[in-house]
């Protein structure tokens, strides 16, 4: 497998995972929010505050398709780098509130690991058609 394909199938399966939780988020925010690791889950009109988060959810998604559907990668690359910031700042906000630190690292910091990853793939295939450009 080409490490254009790899790259390819990381992000769709980053941007399909991402849309999940948003929608989820949206449809049924109480039950989405237990999983998130944090010792306390917004209640009453509170909840409305889940719904923001999964409508910025199904939005990093969808911005992650934009830029594969047209051929971006360079740029997909560098957003998905900037994009790992957020289960970055997820788990470092769920170990601030003493939530559970297996979520925190286990989903969170994971998260951020693949989404990054993702991003320096994106990064390297920009690199190496480059440096094959110049040597052709």
């Amino acid at each position: 497998m080409t490490l254009s394909r790899i790259a390819t199938t990381f992000s769709l399966i980053g941007a399909a995972f991402i849309l999940y939780v948003g929608i989820g988020y949206v449809i049924t925010p109480e039950t989405m929010a237990t999983g998130f690791g944090l010792p306390a889950q917004p209640e009453g009109e509170a909840v409305a505050f889940l719904n923001l988060k999964g409508v910025r959810d199904i939005v990093t998604g969808l911005i992650i398709l934009a830029l594969l559907a047209i051929k971006q990668r360079y740029t997909l690359g560098i957003a998905t780098l900037v994009i790992a910031l957020i289960p970055f700042g997820d788990m470092l906000t769920v170990l601030r509130w003493d939530g559970s630190a297996g979520a925190a690292f286990g989903i969170h910091g994971l998260t951020a690991a693949f989404v990054a990853l993702t991003g320096a793939l994106l990064i390297r295939e920009h690199s190496d058609s480059a440096a094959h450009a110049r040597v052709s």
